[in-house]
């Protein structure tokens, strides 16, 4: 952990001991304090600084992960038995719904979004369709990412393809 981080959580500790403060405000400080004292202790998907996040992976496919120290985001990856086409965009038929078999479970307060992988939408006019697409604290569900091609020619997804990234 580091000097600033640990400076903080002792002045927060310091505050939570302040007699007059309201339930509301002491729980907040309390969560915040329960927070900074996970970061670096818990796993996190690349072992670093970065937000704790659990999750379960039910798919053939590699966990997630960030691919350096200063990646934003983690790939989602198709979990998928064969290949998916995307048609093109006037065939009125070029939206797909495809699965990551990945579940996360999110600290209250936060949000996990799903975001396009610039490489698919430059090369290919394959994009998220409700992009950003937002994963609230208490959805437990499979991750699912709405992607929508807007070329002309069909795109396939491949089982195991990187799809979107995770921010």
């Amino acid at each position: 952990m580091s000097n600033d981080i640990t400076k903080q959580l002792e002045e927060l500790k310091e505050l939570s001991r302040i007699d007059f403060l309201d339930n509301e405000t002491k729980s907040e400080i309390e969560n915040a304090i329960s927070l900074m004292e996970n970061i670096g202790s818990e796993s996190t998907l690349n072992g670093g600084t970065k937000l704790p996040i659990k999750f379960i992976n039910k798919s053939s496919n590699r966990n997630p992960e960030y691919a350096t120290s200063g990646s934003a985001g983690f790939d989602f990856r198709a979990y998928l038995n064969q290949p998916v086409e995307i048609p093109g965009c006037n065939s009125g038929d070029n939206i797909k719904i495809i699965p990551t078999g990945l579940y996360f479970e999110l600290p209250e307060g936060f949000e996990l979004q799903v975001r396009p992988r610039s490489g698919m939408a430059a090369k290919h006019g394959i994009t998220v369709l409700n992009s950003p697409g937002t994963i609230d604290s208490d959805y437990r569900g499979e991750i699912n990412v709405i992607l929508i091609n807007h070329k002309q020619e069909t795109f396939v997804i491949n089982p195991g393809d990187r799809i979107a990234q995770g921010v």
